[in-house]
Formats: structure tokens, sequence, C-alpha cells
């Protein structure tokens, strides 16, 4: 990927958070956190990643979230200096949820051999 595209990849990501928080009536989307974004090279393109940590469960976050894409993208297009912004697909990132797993497991895993040695 070209530093263009990282660049407009991290301005999205960094706009679109500030946007989320500050300026969506939603409360639902002010408990999103986009982890990163991945624009195609033609900006045609751009794949949110996100997390949420609310009381909503993640089905209607993403509906929220996909009735939310095009306000988000007007907005954003006001904000980040493209000729074209891209169409917003958003899509849940597990990363975070998988790390604290592997951590409970790799914990648990700690605390039966230390039973075991006692």
């Amino acid at each position: 990927m070209s530093v263009k595209i990282n660049r407009i990849s991290s301005d999205v990501a960094r706009e679109l958070s500030s946007i989320m928080l500050l300026e969506a009536k939603d409360e639902t989307l002010k408990h999103v956190t986009i982890t990163g974004c991945e624009v195609t090279s033609d900006l045609g393109l751009a794949r949110v990643y996100y997390t949420y940590m609310g009381e909503e469960t993640l089905e209607d976050v993403a509906k929220n979230l996909e009735d939310a894409a095009p306000y988000l993208r007007t907005v954003l297009a006001s904000k980040v200096d493209l000729r074209h912004t891209p169409e917003l697909r958003f899509i849940y990132d597990d990363s975070i949820e998988y790390g604290q797993n592997i951590e409970r497991i790799i914990n648990n895993l700690h605390k039966e051999d230390k039973e075991e040695k006692e």
C-alpha cells in the first residue's frame, strides 16, 4: 500500500472517530471505537474496523453504523480533502476479544501449573 493511501486511511479513521464521538446524535455511535481503516487504491471504498463497548447487541450496532454510513460519509467529505469520498463499509474487529481470550487461557494455564507445583 502506498504512503498516500496509508495517510488517507489514517485520516479517515481519525476523522470518523471524531465525528462519531462529537457530532453523531445516536448515542450508540459514541461508544464505537475505530480500530483501523483500509482505503482501496481507487479511493472507492473504506473498510472501517471497529469495536464496541456498550449495552447494544453487535447486530444493533452494525445496523446503526450501516444506517449512519451516508451521514458519516457526508460529514467526512467536508473534513477530509479528497475529490471523491470513499463508501464506508463497517467491519467488526474481533482481534481485541481474541487477544483477551488468549490471555485468559494463558493465565489459566499458569494458575493450573502453579497449583500443581504446590
